[in-house]
């Protein structure tokens, strides 16, 4: 087992905040988190492309190259792979590896299940070292968490474990007794994505819960620190809350 799979296995959840460029990694990493995810809404929306259209395949490889070799696990946000092709994204995989990425998080986008097993299998064989988190979007792009939802998401997460998925995630399952009742059925850890409406961290550790992800919250969050912060510049207020220093920041570029 890897470094990076035992923190799914742990007494408690992996807490996996999500960062967009260096500066947000290594300042992450600084305050003692182990592992580090990419989001890939930020990636997209700090370069100027569309998040979820596979138009940063290019951006997300120069951020792992820039991340992979940081003192910390990094885990990509790859979309669905940048391909329909399962060899191109098996490639793609290798890359991440070869460049220091430990894990990949790939969506199916509620396409077809075979086609993101498939992949699934492609990542395994390419690199059979780099934690896989099947994530299937039933309750992300679904109508809610009815029980078709839960169906459907038992269908392809069984296909994905089937594949080699290491871990499985359901981002938009925020029900309590629906994360329960999925965990009990499951082999692979499931991942949810924290929800400020949602269970706390603690609450969906009872629940079985191995790893939680804040996915683009932390990239939209200082975005609205931005404008909160000019805002009241604007209005001729002093900014509420801290900010780090200018030495802070410019350490975080040093090797």
């Amino acid at each position: 087992m890897t470094a990076f799979a035992a923190l799914h296995h742990g007494d408690t959840p992996l807490l996996l905040p999500n960062a967009w460029d260096h500066a947000s990694a290594a300042a992450l990493a600084a305050r003692g988190f182990p592992a580090v995810g990419t989001t890939s809404l930020g990636v997209a929306a700090a370069a100027g492309l569309p998040d979820g259209a596979a138009a940063t395949r290019d951006e997300t490889l120069r951020l792992a190259l820039t991340l992979g070799s940081a003192p910390f696990l990094l885990s990509v946000d790859a979309e669905g792979g940048f391909s329909d092709d399962p060899d191109e994204v098996g490639e793609f995989a290798r890359e991440l590896a070869a460049v220091g990425a430990v894990g990949i998080n790939l969506e199916d986008g509620l396409g077809p299940a075979d086609l993101h097993a498939a992949k699934i299998a492609a990542v395994k064989s390419a690199a059979p070292d780099l934690f896989v988190n099947a994530r299937t979007d039933t309750y992300w792009l679904g109508e809610g968490e009815g029980e078709r939802d839960g169906e459907d998401t038992l269908r392809r997460l069984d296909a994905y474990q089937q594949a080699g998925a290491d871990g499985v995630f359901v981002p938009g399952l925020s029900d309590p007794a629906a994360i329960g009742a999925l965990v009990d059925r499951l082999d692979a850890p499931l991942n949810i994505l924290y929800a400020p409406t949602g269970p706390t961290v603690h609450h969906l550790a009872d629940l079985g819960v191995r790893r939680v992800s804040l996915g683009s919250l932390l990239y939209r969050r200082a975005l609205g620190a931005m404008l909160e912060t000019v805002t009241e510049i604007a209005e001729g207020r002093s900014p509420r809350g801290a900010a780090p220093s200018y030495d802070e920041i410019a350490a975080l570029g040093r090797p």
